[in-house]
């Protein structure tokens, strides 16, 4: 069986799925595309157009929980509870996962104060959520890593660049999703999950969008 990832540089979704191969040691390729022009051949391959896309020999997959859930499956699926109300709590914190990062997108790449406000507060009042849902830790849900780690884990990485000098945590309210956080970005996958040049890549994009949150790193 072969593994192909196709993948968006700063994208997060792909990063989830970077984080399943890496953390289970599955070999797999890894091809980037430009979203802003894809090749043709993308086009005709990924219904949404989006990544990521697995391509799992001549079979395609495509978005990130569904072949998080395919990659720990064939691999003993030990990344997901086994009870079944406990698995789908834990799909249910996916989701909100996703949620979080499309407004993490949006508050990043907002060109006023006021869009980044409310894109911000939204994000507090998130965190909040998560802060009471995580147990003593060390992981979601507890002593055993799962999926729903390395879907919050691209979350803390994209909301860490330049040195968390743009984060959206406070430690002092958020003692555990700060811990929990520290402790996912000292894992290798996680830390591994992104390119080299990551960071130059998204304030890029950040810049190109006229981004009100960087006039913080020049304050």
């Amino acid at each position: 069986m072969q593994l192909h990832l196709i993948s968006f540089k700063t994208c997060p979704f792909v990063q989830r799925a970077v984080i399943t191969l890496k953390h289970k040691h599955i070999d797999y390729d890894i091809t980037y595309i430009d979203l802003a022009e894809p090749p043709d051949w993308f086009v005709e391959l990924s219904p949404l157009k989006k990544v990521p896309v697995l391509k799992v020999d001549d079979e395609v997959l495509f978005e990130s929980a569904v072949i998080n859930e395919y990659l720990d499956e064939i691999t003993g699926g030990d990344l997901q509870p086994r009870d079944p109300l406990a698995r789908a709590k834990n799909r249910a914190w996916v989701e909100f996962a996703s949620n979080m990062l499309g407004n993490l997108y949006m508050m990043k790449m907002s060109k006023d104060e006021d869009r980044y406000n409310k894109y911000r507060a939204t994000l507090v009042d998130q965190l909040h959520r998560v802060e009471k849902r995580l147990g003593d830790g060390p992981w979601f849900n507890g002593d055993e890593f799962s999926l729903a780690d390395t879907a919050f884990a691209p979350f803390f990485r994209q909301n860490s660049v330049s040195q968390n000098r743009l984060s959206v945590i406070d430690p002092a309210s958020m003692p555990k999703v700060t811990a929990w956080a520290e402790r996912l970005l000292a894992l290798p996958e996680v830390r591994e999950s992104v390119v080299d040049d990551f960071e130059k890549l998204y304030l890029a994009v950040m810049k190109k969008n006229g981004s009100f949150s960087l006039n913080q790193l020049a304050a």
